[in-house]
């Protein structure tokens, strides 16, 4: 097989290392729809499952808790590519993906059975949350600071205050009330709802008094008078 050849080869290039990489993660997908729970899989087995030595996993992992982050990420839907330049399309973008997440959770036996499973290995998911959430934190700021920037969100309120905002009924939807829907057009009422409390004021209107214009002086008729007829 191509992915035991690479453990007695020099490796020669990326296709050969995407097919061993692809070929363990499917593995460890393999034995977690079989019920094997994390806990019961061990480098040994995945090697095995896979047909690579165990030598290939760990030239690319340290260990399972790498290894299986990168698993998730395998499974769930792909992070969502944004303009990096916008401010809240780039938030709508990023909100929209945590939809998806969310219902992709609701609907895989798989990732559900996983994301309650990890929660119980402190290793893991704090290798999770470094990984994965911290880096979708500092791009969701980002996005609400170029809000800011351009004049969508107002400059007088904390960003990070405004982050949780928009991420947190998303947040509540998708994970602590599984039975909420989860419209297709949640992300932009969301964006909406906040906003109407997050835009910039309006200028008030300038109430300084205008002057009020001198009278011009008063001209005498042009002409003899009656008295010089």
């Amino acid at each position: 097989m191509q992915a035991q050849d690479e453990d007695r080869e020099p490796r020669r290039g990326r296709p050969r290392s995407a097919a061993a990489e692809r070929a363990i993660l499917d593995a460890v997908v393999d034995l977690l729809e079989t019920g094997e729970p994390l806990a019961g899989l061990s480098i040994e087995r995945i090697a095995r499952t896979a047909g690579v030595g165990k030598a290939t996993i760990y030239r690319r992992w340290s260990g399972k808790e790498e290894l299986f982050v990168d698993v998730l990420r395998h499974i769930e839907p792909p992070e969502p590519k944004i303009s990096g330049t916008a401010g809240l399309s780039d938030l709508r973008v990023m909100l929209e993906s945590l939809r998806r997440r969310g219902l992709a959770q609701r609907s895989s036996v798989l990732l559900h059975n996983v994301f309650a499973q990890m929660k119980s290995h402190p290793k893991l998911w704090a290798e999770y949350q470094c990984t994965v959430i911290a880096p979708r934190r500092v791009a969701m700021t980002a996005a609400v600071r170029r809000a800011v920037e351009a004049g969508e969100l107002r400059a007088d309120l904390d960003v990070e205050l405004m982050d949780d905002l928009f991420i947190g009924p998303m947040l509540v939807r998708t994970i602590h009330r599984p039975d909420a829907p989860l419209p297709e057009d949640l992300a932009d009422r969301i964006i909406r709802t906040l906003v109407e409390g997050l835009a910039p004021r309006p200028k008030a209107p300038d109430t300084t008094p205008v002057p009020a214009r001198a009278a011009a002086p008063a001209t005498r008729p042009s002409g003899k008078s009656a008295g010089q007829a």
